[in-house]
């Protein structure tokens, strides 16, 4: 019997996490403002759980708590005081834990709340699987570095019941299993704490010993390499290889990201599933679709990483640190009146008034609108154009839009822009 699959998008913020259920995840996962590997991100406060909690299961979604730092002596107490706050916010349907100390805090103070062994355990055999298990753990997040085949292996050998996740779509840590020691050694900031700098992404050139100041490049370019810059994994093209290696969750990476890429994410991979789930010939037909939306969200060219092979040269970027952005992200529509075609937004990007832009709605629809008038909210006053982030604007367009639905453009640039 074919096992169900869950979408997991990730959610950084209360905004995100509304987008991310309303365009199609069966589960979210979030960060508490403690014991997070995101530290950076704005992560939730227990009010912010508490709303988050309430809001899926209102919508039939799941809820589950990232707390995988690899933890120090004095975080044991620290942990202890926060899942009690945690148990208090409302039902969290699993934790996701790598550090043995914090499970055993975890499995203490919030008994009957599932846990989930994070890939930052380094989760890459069979044997691992069943001694979390053994343990009481529900699922495993597997190592990226494992290939479909070890993963169907895997399958094979751990308990019918214990689930496996794996990370499908998203940014590739360079390190092993996301244990770096550069953001660290360079910065002073721990990545294993939450607070990576992200120095994969930077530049390097290669420097000796004796001749200080003159700088070779580690490539064949006078500008220097980037020399563990990975490309973004996506699978969208390889549902039917995820589903029959017997994956159980499909995990987006994701979680300092805005509304539209995890909407957009979200959606396509929700399509994908269900028309392949519906009618393989259905999927196959649109994968061309399925590619084209996925590119319509920031990302850093795509590879399918170790699934089908250890991969190559081809899977870094050695020339630059810069993303691709077709799109930009005007807002989500917190108000409407269909009769009117008004919404309210707050504003993320610069639009004017006789610009074309889109509603992206759940449905997987995206509908082409026109800009007819801005008003800013606070005031009153009528704007030509909308340059200022974080404003709440009244906007009317030449079609309705509901709740919930975002607003993007295409970017006027259409160009490479960096980090």
């Amino acid at each position: 019997m074919r096992r169900k699959v869950e979408l997991l998008i990730p959610a950084g913020s209360l905004e995100v996490l509304y987008s991310a259920v309303n365009f199609g995840a069966d589960a979210v996962y979030v960060g508490g403002e403690a014991f997070s590997l995101r530290a950076k991100a704005k992560n939730f406060s227990m009010e912010d759980m508490a709303e988050g909690i309430r809001y899926a299961h209102a919508h039939g979604v799941k809820f589950y708590v990232t707390a995988n730092i690899l933890a120090h002596n004095n975080d044991l107490a620290e942990a202890e005081a926060y899942f009690t706050e945690l148990k208090k916010a409302g039902d969290v349907d699993a934790l996701i834990i790598s550090d043995p100390g914090i499970f055993e805090v975890a499995k203490r103070v919030m008994p009957n709340t599932d846990i989930h062994i994070s890939t930052q355990a380094n989760n890459t055999n069979y044997g691992t699987a069943q001694f979390w298990y053994k343990l009481g753990a529900k699922r495993i997040v597997t190592a990226r570095e494992l290939s479909l085949a070890e993963i169907a292996k895997m399958r094979e050998q751990i308990p019918e019941d214990m689930e496996i996740e794996t990370f499908v779509h998203g940014a590739m840590c360079i390190s092993y299993s996301g244990r770096c020691l550069l953001s660290a050694f360079l910065t002073g900031r721990d990545a294993n704490q939450g607070a990576c700098t992200h120095p994969c992404r930077w530049k390097y050139t290669l420097m000796e010993e004796k001749r200080p100041g003159e700088y070779f490049p580690v490539e064949e370019n006078e500008r220097g390499t980037y020399i563990f810059n990975s490309k973004d994994l996506c699978m969208v093209e390889h549902i039917p290889e995820l589903i029959e290696a017997g994956i159980d969750s499909f995990k987006i990476e994701g979680r300092m990201k805005t509304a539209l890429y995890v909407a957009t994410v979200a959606r396509t991979y929700r399509k994908a599933i269900d028309d392949y789930l519906a009618d393989p010939e259905l999927y196959k037909k649109n994968l061309p679709l399925y590619r084209a939306e996925i590119e319509k969200c920031t990302y850093r060219e795509y590879t399918t990483g170790f699934f089908f092979g250890k991969p190559d040269a081809n899977t870094q970027i050695y020339d630059n640190n810069t993303y691709v952005r077709n799109y930009i992200y005007l807002g989500v529509v917190e108000e409407a009146d269909e009769a009117a075609n008004t919404v309210i937004i707050t504003q993320r990007n610069k639009f004017c008034v006789g610009d074309t832009i889109e509603i992206m709605k759940p449905s997987f629809e995206n509908v082409p609108v026109q800009v007819l008038r801005i008003v800013n909210v606070e005031s009153g006053e009528e704007m030509e154009s909308a340059p200022h982030p974080l404003q709440a604007l009244r906007v009317t367009l030449s079609a309705p839009a509901a709740k919930g639905d975002i607003l993007r453009a295409q970017d006027p640039e259409a160009a490479e822009t960096k980090e």
